[in-house]
């Protein structure tokens, strides 16, 4: 510390400079000008000179007091368990007490205290009155004791806990990274205590002390609560507590082609890390957002105690949810009847006579190529009728037909006989569990003979109830109308046995039974309403085909607003022309339907490219082997679905060992500038 002169050591201490020379004279410090220099030394003599004028002569320093205040900021959680900081005043003391030579020195580290009150703080080489010192020195011993007191409390706890432990105290001589060497109840035999460092420098070890604690520090002071016991507190609570076992819930789960793992685990009503663990378990690492396929899918929902179902991405059931809030109620509903049989044997001609309409005429060569849906008036119930072709190219049109219907009318002309095209209707029949109604027709004929038709018929398990089976066999006459009153007679009592209901009051659902491009009006399909109620304006999902109905028309061209189940209707609106036998749904939502639709596109297309490319690697050697084999390219357009499927399959079947037909393209509507290119492209008959 520098010099300071008697003038400003006066000042200091407010006396007059006559009285502070006097006093220094007294003290034996010769020193007679205001500007003289006043040292350490001269300051300390004078002190003591007024200490044993006063009869406290100083004793050798037993403790040193050293006291550090410094504002800190904790963080405290509250019942919200939000975390608040508090500012708070923190004063540390640390007293350094000696004893008798040879004794050691303990080092008493009193706990950080938030304090209000401000203590002022004791100026630095001052001359004290007498009072003033006596409170010091009592202060002094009451912060000696208060000190004792807090290290023999501490010895305690630390005695304590190490013998709860049973475990050998840490070295605390020795720092580690995460703490500093311990200064708590550290004995230093032989020597003093060295307190020659900073104070800002011991403040910074304390604090490190208090807040960072290693491994295994139980003995260190601390002025929070170690989280180590609140976890022994919260285990016990656990074990305490008796927790009731609950029965597990069992939950039917659909599973796509594709879903990730946050969505299967939404759909199981668990975490999604709960399936990852069991993806580990199994030994895959994924995240949550990874695609599963359908089968891990199943086995995750398998492991985790659900029954998983196979659900199909183009199936409206799994895609669509219908949140109708509407009750159904089921209202009884016309029977759906499909005509079959072989070709030329009066399909046709029974429904023009029953319709009382020249249909047969306007087909090319009076043989049926569409799908025809009549929805017929008659004086004993309303019917639905549906004309099949009987033509052998037509078979997957025939098989739609039969899905489509309840009821089978079987059409055997009893001068001709039971055909191939007649035994097929019946397999169809069969296969789709619909009874069957056979009518022989051209009963007015002369070489008519239905008795050897019912015989052929038995051969093929069709028998007549004459027989003691339960076909109803009916004999008519498309040309002059004979039975033809007993035939429908017949349809609707299989119909009333049946019990055919279905509602009429939830959005429609339906088949399509055909569908064309036209000219003038585009896209336009043939629909089969199986339940609900079809209204205009409403949007509607067929396949990969999707729009608004902009208008609705019956089978004779006449506009309808609404149609109900077994009802046939054309449809205008659609985007594309839809695929026959596709299934049809309205949604409420149109942004959900052209999804749906865009994503069927996408999958039909990979499915095609897929297929296509099995074909190529499945046929490379015969193609080699077949090296000289001359390739018809074909490209075919036609006016609805139904024609070009069966005209495809006929070319393909005329394939020899020396031509083979390939068929490159297949569209419904007029050629267009487009089919022409690809033809030059591809160097193929159009």
């Amino acid at each position: 510390m520098g010099q300071s002169t008697v003038t400003k050591f006066a000042e200091e201490l407010g006396l007059p400079v006559d009285l502070l020379i006097e006093q220094l004279k007294s003290a034996g410090v010769n020193k007679s000008a205001p500007q003289d220099s006043l040292t350490e030394v001269d300051k300390s003599a004078l002190l003591e000179y007024l200490r044993k004028e006063h009869g406290q002569s100083q004793a050798p320093k037993n403790k040193i007091t050293l006291t550090h205040k410094q504002n800190k900021e904790i963080k405290k959680t509250d019942s919200t368990g939000r975390a608040r900081t508090i500012q708070v005043e923190v004063r540390k003391k640390r007293v350094l007490v000696r004893r008798e030579d040879g004794q050691p020195v303990d080092t008493l580290i009193e706990k950080p205290k938030p304090i209000e009150s401000a203590v002022i703080p004791p100026s630095k080489g001052h001359v004290l009155g007498e009072d003033e010192l006596s409170m010091r020195e009592d202060e002094a011993k009451r912060h000696a004791a208060l000190a004792a007191a807090q290290a023999e409390d501490i010895r305690k706890k630390q005695e304590a806990v190490a013998k709860a432990n049973a475990a050998p105290p840490p070295k605390l001589s020795e720092g580690t990274l995460h703490r500093p060497a311990s200064k708590a109840g550290v004995k230093v035999e032989g020597k003093e205590k060295q307190v020659d460092k900073s104070e800002k420098d011991w403040s910074d070890r304390e604090f490190k002390k208090r807040t960072l604690k290693g491994r295994g520090d139980v003995s260190a002071a601390s002025g929070w609560r170690s989280p180590k016991s609140k976890s022994k507190h919260r285990e016990e609570n656990e074990e305490s507590t008796f927790v009731a076992p609950t029965e597990p819930i069992v939950r039917d789960i659909q599973v796509p082609e594709t879903i990730s793992v946050a969505d299967l685990a939404h759909k199981m009503s668990v975490k999604a890390t709960e399936v990852i663990k069991v993806l580990m378990n199994m030994g895959m690492m994924v995240t949550i957002n990874q695609i599963l396929d359908q089968d891990t899918g199943m086995i995750v929902v398998g492991e985790m105690g659900h029954n998983a179902i196979a659900a199909l991405d183009n199936d409206p059931e799994a895609l669509i949810d219908q949140d109708s809030t509407v009750e159904a109620i089921l209202e009884i509903r016309p029977p759906v009847v499909t005509v079959m049989g072989h070709v030329d044997h009066g399909k046709t001609s029974l429904l023009d006579y029953i319709r009382t309409t020249r249909v047969a005429s306007g087909e090319a060569g009076g043989i049926t190529q569409h799908i025809g849906a009549y929805h017929v008036e008659t004086p004993r119930g309303m019917v639905t009728f549906l004309d099949t072709p009987g033509h052998e190219a037509f078979t997957a049109m025939r098989a739609r037909g039969a899905k489509a219907t309840d009821i089978v009318i079987l059409v055997v002309a009893a001068d001709d006989g039971v055909m191939p095209q007649t035994i097929e209707a019946i397999h169809h029949a069969k296969a789709g569990n619909v009874p069957l109604v056979v009518a022989i027709n051209k009963i007015d004929k002369p070489e008519a003979a239905p008795e050897r038709v019912k015989m052929e018929l038995v051969a093929q398990e069709v028998v007549p109830e004459d027989f003691g089976g339960d076909t109803m066999f009916v004999e008519v006459s498309a040309k002059s109308g004979q039975g033809i009153d007993k035939l429908l007679e017949s349809v609707l009592l299989q119909a009333e046995v049946l019990e055919l209901k279905a509602p009429k009051n939830t959005p429609a659902k339906g088949i399509v039974i055909e569908g064309r491009l036209d000219k003038g009006r585009g896209p336009v399909a043939t629909i089969l309403i199986q339940s609900g109620t079809l209204k205009r304006g409403d949007t509607l999902l067929a396949g990969s085909a999707f729009g608004r109905i902009r208008a609705m028309l019956d089978e004779s061209g006449k506009e309808i607003k609404e149609a109900g189940p077994s009802i046939p209707v054309e449809v205008l609106g659609l985007a594309d022309v839809p695929n026959a036998g596709e299934e049809v749904v309205v949604l409420n939502d149109e942004r959900k339907a052209r999804e749906i639709a865009l994503f069927r596109q996408g999958k039909f297309r990979d499915v095609k490219l897929a297929k296509q490319q099995a074909a190529k690697l499945e046929n490379i050697f015969d193609q080699m082997a077949e090296g000289n084999v001359k390739v018809l390219p074909l490209i075919i357009k036609s006016d609805v679905q139904g024609s070009y499927e069966a005209l495809s399959a006929s070319l393909q079947k005329l394939s020899t060992d020396e031509v083979k037909v390939n068929v490159i393209h297949m569209g419904v509507g007029a050629v267009t500038e487009s089919d022409v290119n690809l033809a030059s492209a591809s160097k193929a008959i159009l």
